[in-house]
């Protein structure tokens, strides 16, 4: 198995920390800027979308087919001229292909990883890998680093990041990368609004560090969300804290209303540019 290998900055945020406690960095809950969330109190504890409503899960489903297949549509001729400028602006493949890990089904520990890494060498590679929870899958976005840009390891984008193309710059300021994501909710990896997908090896790592990460992973993983339109990108520990929180009180409100809602907040954050990178 090939050993990760964490660039020196993107382990710097987490050493002499101790493990945090996560009611003392955000409660949403009780955050009035979150009044506008539909509540939903008269559920239970949702520990996945299985404990959602069948017309819930449909409909959220539903429109996400609807609306990624004419995003698809509508977006072409913006995907071809983005491409061509990816390629004029520097060498490397266009679509930038990575694995990440999406949607947990799994409430308890009863298998054990050297179990499910016999399983997923017989199942193939869409299945999971060296215990971690959640099913693996490959996220597609537009190229806006470097190609080389983790040859030091694996590392968290930074402010002015030299590794950030000119037009990555603006793509991840408007969130242009994130487009070819319409085709992982397509295909049924990803969902509109969800927590942010993140790769096999970080979830790994941030388990050990942060307790309750994992439980964000209830839901499909998402190309907008609570989480991002509060938090942006990740950048040090704290930010990350911060998103599980809200991942996890997304996951407790999930439904279509409170996506939509999640949307529009989305177009008003996008045009403003807040949270780039």
């Amino acid at each position: 198995m090939k050993k990760t290998v964490f660039a020196s900055d993107f382990l710097e945020s987490f050493r002499n920390e101790g493990p945090p406690k996560l009611k003392t960095v955000i409660d949403p809950e009780g955050d009035p800027s979150l009044h506008w969330l539909n509540r939903h109190e008269d559920r239970g504890r949702i520990a996945n979308e299985r404990f959602l409503g069948t017309f819930t899960r449909r409909a959220i489903r539903l429109f996400d087919v609807v609306f990624s297949a004419l995003a698809l549509i509508a977006l072409s001729p913006l995907f071809l001229l983005l491409a061509i400028v990816i390629k004029i602006e520097s060498p490397g493949p266009v679509i930038y292909k990575q694995v990440r890990t999406g949607l947990n089904l799994r409430t308890g520990s009863r298998r054990r990883s050297d179990n499910i890494s016999v399983m997923s060498e017989r199942r193939g590679p869409d299945r999971r890998k060296g215990g971690a929870p959640g099913r693996p899958f490959e996220i597609y976005k537009f190229r806006s680093m470097v190609s080389d840009a983790e040859k030091n390891g694996i590392q968290l984008a930074k402010k002015n990041d030299a590794r950030i193309t000119r037009l990555g710059k603006f793509m991840r300021r408007t969130r242009l990368d994130e487009l070819p994501q319409f085709w992982n909710v397509l295909m049924g990896h990803m969902s509109i609004v969800g927590p942010r997908p993140e790769r096999p090896e970080i979830i790994a790592y941030l388990e050990e560090q942060i307790p309750g990460y994992k439980e964000r992973l209830g839901v499909k993983p998402g190309i907008t969300g609570l989480a991002q339109i509060r938090n942006g990108y990740d950048t040090d520990l704290e930010h990350i804290r911060r998103k599980i929180s809200l991942d996890r009180y997304y996951i407790q409100k999930c439904s279509l209303a409170n996506d939509l809602k999640i949307i529009l907040r989305t177009i008003r954050v996008v045009g403003k540019g807040e949270g780039a990178m």
